[in-house]
């Protein structure tokens, strides 16, 4: 029996036996970025600590991971602050950035000095009593947000719950979590949008009935067909931070390609098969994620919200949608059985604005690789002087350029959006560089 797509996509991920709930977890069927290298926990890290200090340095700062998958992430992150020399830390506990490529820690003895503004700003952060507050280390609190059971090895400092809990103080990170949040699929027929139904077990494809005034409003304001009377000039400015043009035209729309020293595929761009109904032109209802977005946002008291997919923009939605699978390290039909991965990309702007209205704050929306490089990881080669000088540290370098590189390849994972919404902290501390 057929069913919309949304129905068959909560099934099949997130019931009993779903793809994210059984089994061994994600990272046995695609990669991350999360997978891809440390150094995308350690820029996270950095981000973290700027929004520490934009707090005023509180008693407990909440780090919420939603979609943890088995809790990869943050594992990373419980390692990295408390680990001193996993990055450069100036006289307040702040990580300052490097001035080699790459995110290179710091050897024990290194030269390396604080910029003098860092150096202003670490002064300004100590208590005018003299007494040392107590490091981010031992303020931080960790949660995973996910439907599967606890890992039995996860580290007891990492709380796991279901539900997005409520009152953050801190930062809440969603790493392709939105392109997991259950969708319903559309055509544009000659008498309207309608609703794609899907046989949950062979993947086969109907057209159903005509879409709900809710979702219609929605297609009509993001996802217009070709005779809408609207275009992308008439949209309303969001206070949006746009990344300049070429970037915004190299949106992560690329065919996915097995990641550098892996056999897993790093989900991108889908290679999306030939589906029924071909001549119709084809759209994934985002609601849904913008109100998962939302009520995300909802729950921070105070702090940022990290939402990092990949996606496009209102005004290069793709014309025969992005739904794919991935299971067992490949890309394959998206059958919604259980058995494999079932994904979308996310239309950014509309989940942005979604979260804005909540947060009543502009938010900014970059690429992966753009983001990456303000939290300094550029990817470029350590100097040649410094394998002279010291060629272990250059060995050390060359490795975290590479694996920065991958990170930032705007072919991959360098092609995914960042959208960075503050809450009731300053917007320029929290998302400017």
């Amino acid at each position: 029996m057929s069913i919309r797509w949304r129905d068959a996509m909560s099934r099949a991920l997130y019931g009993p036996s779903g793809f994210f709930v059984a089994g061994t977890g994600p990272a046995d069927h695609f990669r991350t970025s999360v997978h891809a290298s440390p150094a995308f926990a350690t820029a996270l890290l950095r981000l973290i600590y700027d929004v520490d200090a934009a707090l005023g340095h509180p008693s407990r700062l909440d780090v919420v991971d939603v979609g943890a998958g088995r809790g990869e992430l943050l594992r990373t992150l419980l390692l990295t602050v408390g680990d001193a020399a996993g990055l450069a830390v100036g006289v307040s506990g702040e990580p300052t950035r490097s001035g080699r490529s790459g995110l290179i820690p710091t050897r024990a003895g290194s030269p390396e000095t604080l910029t003098p503004a860092a150096s202003a700003r670490s002064l300004r952060d100590e208590p005018s009593s003299g007494t040392a507050r107590p490091s981010l280390a031992e303020r931080v609190c960790f949660t995973a947000v996910e439907y599967a059971s606890r890992p039995e090895n996860l580290p007891e400092e990492i709380t796991w719950v279901s539900e997005v809990p409520a009152e953050i103080n801190g930062v809440l990170l969603a790493t392709e979590w939105l392109d997991n949040v259950p969708l319903d699929v559309a055509v544009h027929t000659a008498d309207g949008w309608r609703y794609v139904l899907v046989d949950p077990e062979s993947g086969a494809e109907e057209i159903g009935e005509r879409v709900s005034p809710a979702d219609l409003d929605w297609l009509t304001t993001w996802w217009p067909s070709p005779t809408s009377p609207q275009s992308a000039a008439s949209e309303p400015d969001l206070g949006l931070t746009w990344p300049d043009a070429a970037s915004a035209s190299e949106s992560g729309f690329r065919a996915a390609r097995p990641a550098q020293g892996s056999s897993l595929t790093a989900r991108s761009r889908p290679g999306c098969a030939e589906t029924p109904h071909s001549d119709y032109l084809r759209a994934e209802i985002g609601r849904s994620r913008d109100e998962a977005w939302a009520n995300a946002v909802r729950q921070i008291s105070r702090g940022l919200a990290v939402a990092v997919d990949y996606g496009h923009l209102r005004g290069d939605r793709p014309v025969d949608g992005t739904l794919t699978g991935y299971r067992g390290g490949r890309q394959v039909p998206p059958v919604p059985d259980g058995s494999s991965d079932v994904t979308a990309h996310v239309a950014m702007d509309s989940v942005a604005s979604a979260g804005s209205q909540v947060a009543r704050c502009a938010y900014s929306l970059v690429l992966q690789r753009e983001a990456l490089r303000a939290l300094g990881a550029d990817g470029g080669r350590p100097p040649l002087s410094l394998a002279g000088t010291d060629p272990a540290g250059y060995v050390r370098a060359l490795a975290a350029a590479s694996a920065v590189a991958e990170l930032t390849d705007p072919a991959g994972l360098g092609g995914h959006w960042w959208l960075r919404q503050p809450v009731g902290i300053p917007h320029e501390p929290a998302v400017a560089r």
